[in-house]
């Protein structure tokens, strides 16, 4: 980031010595590539600090077999999921192909519960510019659903082919595809485009087309949306400090004349190594999740709480131990 320069003897009085070359501001194409994520992640920032609360106790103990593979066992309680409940194995498994700094592939993981209910995931890729993941869930011994999506990264711009629950037999499933591309250093558009076939379908086949925009402000704060002739959904994230963020969900069924909004945070406590999220939602219901390391044991508390108000209460609240 800088030079020395040394000499045995002074340079002449009239020689002036020329100043350090100002750093070059990055080029539009090199701003938008900085940033240029799929459009399934439009709104990822936002939704990261909304809180996932759960009920009962779990436990959950991880160990490390390799510097690619890890196993953990989980035991959980609840009265709101009994089907959730119970005890379940998962495995991980983490490639040695190394393409950015904590990435690698491929990336293998799933867990089983003793009646063999299964939830597997893979990811994959092939190519520098190419990036292939599956989503597999087996109940009750039958196949419940797959996905399979296929992600490109061009120079500027992302696209994805999204195939679920695709059935040969009776060609019946659902396809989705994704554009995404920067047009400003600050302005993303793009569009998706859902198409669902098969017999049970009128006409045998159904399609929605919505667009996509965000907008990445300089000041740490995020505006994403995307919009068809029936549904908006529109997120907004904001970075107040290296402690503080917190964000706005709002989902709009224009048919229906239905809208959900939501306020979430999340404050990190690194002299605690604490993290605590929480949200408010429309519908009276107030969450939070507390997360917070049981330094020098390897052990993290969680605590959950989950309210709703109104005619239907309801009431959640949850403890969790990590080990490992």
């Amino acid at each position: 980031m800088g030079n020395v320069y040394a000499s045995t003897a002074p340079p002449p009085l009239t020689t002036v010595p020329e100043p350090p070359p100002a750093p070059v501001a990055p080029t539009e194409p090199e701003e938008s590539k900085s940033r240029l994520t799929t459009l399934e992640e439009l709104h990822k920032k936002c939704k990261d600090i909304f809180p996932m609360p759960f009920d009962g106790a779990r436990i959950v103990f991880n160990r490390g077999l390799s510097n690619h593979f890890q196993i953990n066992h989980t035991a959980s309680m609840s009265s709101m999921q009994p089907l959730a409940s119970g005890y379940k194995f998962g495995a991980t498994y983490v490639g040695s192909q190394i393409v950015g700094p904590g990435e690698a592939y491929p990336v293998l993981l799933g867990d089983i519960d003793p009646s063999g209910n299964l939830n597997a995931n893979m990811l994959c890729q092939f190519h520098p510019r190419l990036r292939t993941k599956a989503v597999v869930q087996i109940q009750d011994s039958k196949t419940a659903g797959y996905q399979v999506s296929n992600d490109y990264k061009g120079d500027n711009y992302t696209a994805s082919v999204i195939l679920g629950n695709f059935d040969p037999v009776t060609f019946s499933g659902m396809s989705i595809f994704h554009y995404l591309q920067p047009v400003t250093p600050t302005v993303d558009l793009g569009a998706e485009l859902a198409v669902q076939f098969g017999p049970q379908i009128p006409d045998g086949i159904i399609s929605a087309l919505s667009v996509a925009a965000r907008y990445t402000s300089p000041n740490n704060f995020i505006l994403s949306g995307t919009f068809s002739p029936h549904q908006l959904h529109a997120c907004y994230y904001q970075k107040a400090s290296d402690q503080l963020q917190y964000g706005v969900e709002v989902d709009t069924n224009i048919k229906m004349r239905e809208s959900y909004a939501k306020f979430g945070y999340q404050v990190d406590l690194p002299k605690l190594d604490a993290t605590f999220k929480g949200s408010i939602s429309s519908d009276f219901g107030i969450t939070g999740v507390y997360e917070k390391k049981l330094a020098p044991l390897p052990l993290v508390l969680t605590l959950s709480g989950h309210i709703v108000h109104g005619r239907n209460p309801l009431y959640r609240f949850g403890i969790g131990l990590t080990l490992g």
